[in-house]
Order: C-alpha cells, then sequence, then structure tokens
C-alpha cells in the first residue's frame, strides 16, 4: 500500500512549528472575519471531504454560514504547511471551517450537504486524490455536534445499502486544533474560478436537513 495511503504514528510524525500561518482579515466572498473570535451566536463546524477547494465554496454558498475558511486537522503536525500535509507524515486531513447561524441554518443542514457531496466510502482516499489529507471527516465541537453526526450517517450508511454502495469510511471524532491554511488557498475557487474541484457524490439522497442556498 502506499505509504502516503498510510496513517502516520504520532511519535513518527512531522514536529511542524510553534509560528502560526498569517491568513487574510476577510474572507473574500463573504467579507466577514475569517479568524475568530466569532459573534456569540454564531457556531462552529468542521468537515473534510476531499480537496478543500470545491469543499469550501460549497459551504460559502449556503444561507446562514457567515464564514469559511480551509485548513489541517485531525492530524499530529504543529501549524503545518500544504507541502507537509500532503506528504503524508502529518496526520491532517483538508478540512474545512464553517461558521454558521444555527437559527437560520441547523446543523443538520451542513450534515446533509457534507452526505451528499462526496463519497464517504472511499477511507484514504476522494476520486482522484490519494492520501490520507483526502480522507473523509467530521470534526463534532459540541455533545450535540457529535450525536447528529452520528444519528446522520447511520441514517445515510441505510440508503447507501439501499443503493448497493459501500461502507461508510467517515472519521467522526471531536474536534482539536485547526490550523488554517496558506493565504492562496483560502477561497481559491473564488479567485480561480475555473480550478479544480474535485466534489463527486455518490447520487443518493441524504433524509435530513434542508440545503437552501443563498
Amino acid at each position: 500500500m502506499n505509504k502516503k495511503s498510510e496513517m502516520v504514528d504520532a511519535t513518527k510524525a512531522l514536529p511542524g512549528r510553534s509560528s502560526s500561518m498569517p491568513v487574510p482579515e476577510h474572507h473574500d466572498v463573504l467579507g466577514s472575519p475569517l479568524t475568530g473570535p466569532f459573534e456569540p451566536n454564531l457556531a462552529r463546524a468542521e468537515f473534510a471531504l476531499g480537496c478543500f477547494w470545491g469543499a469550501e465554496r460549497l459551504f460559502w454558498t449556503i444561507a446562514g454560514v457567515t464564514t469559511t475558511a480551509v485548513g489541517y486537522a485531525g492530524g499530529f503536525t504543529e501549524n503545518p504547511t500544504y507541502e507537509e500535509v500532503c506528504s503524508g507524515r502529518t496526520g491532517h486531513t483538508e478540512t474545512v471551517l464553517v461558521i454558521f447561524n444555527p437559527e437560520i441554518c441547523p446543523y443538520e443542514n451542513l450534515l446533509k450537504v457534507f452526505w451528499e457531496s462526496h463519497n464517504p466510502t472511499q477511507g484514504m482516499r476522494q476520486g482522484n486524490d490519494t492520501g490520507t489529507q483526502y480522507r473523509s471527516a467530521i470534526f463534532t465541537t459540541t455533545p450535540e455536534q457529535a450525536q447528529q453526526a452520528q444519528q446522520s450517517a447511520q441514517a445515510f450508511q441505510a440508503m447507501l445499502t439501499a443503493a448497493s454502495l459501500g461502507t461508510i469510511t467517515t472519521e467522526i471524532a471531536p474536534a482539536g486544533k485547526f490550523y488554517y491554511a496558506e493565504p492562496y488557498h483560502q477561497q481559491y475557487l473564488d479567485k480561480n474560478p475555473g480550478g479544480y474541484c474535485g466534489l463527486a457524490g455518490t447520487g443518493v439522497t441524504c433524509a435530513i436537513g434542508n440545503f437552501i442556498p443563498e
């Protein structure tokens, strides 16, 4: 097996660095702050569903989402670079941070978009993108999110099974540290409208939430 498709041991992960990645102050599309602190009425979610360029664009179109950013999460290396993440030696997966107003966009709406927009049965890859940095993941920020994520996974698995598709491999775990990616990755497909977007769902509908674009 390709070593980049095997999760690195924490003792063998790259050490990283103490300095964080400088990022722009504001979202290129939404005009909102890219980093916190965020307003107290807003909630935080983190999703990994393959290449983060297309995934971020998907989430910033949703009514009630106030900020999105791309970064790295779920691994061991402190403040990693893109090149380090691509090496397979950090344990991180490409992740989208979503800041949202739950009164306008309930968390289950985001889960519906997550499940329907990629193939969560592919393990350490997504489509032609292979490696631990492309694995599917939901990093939850509250016990309520964890419960909803698990319940949605069970519901979507039943639908995948009925469609003769595979078993969900999505990692569902409490969120740890989210490391912002380099500035050129932020809102990449707004800066490069014809850029690569590897998103491809299974065609199976997830019967939760109600995705309403802005």
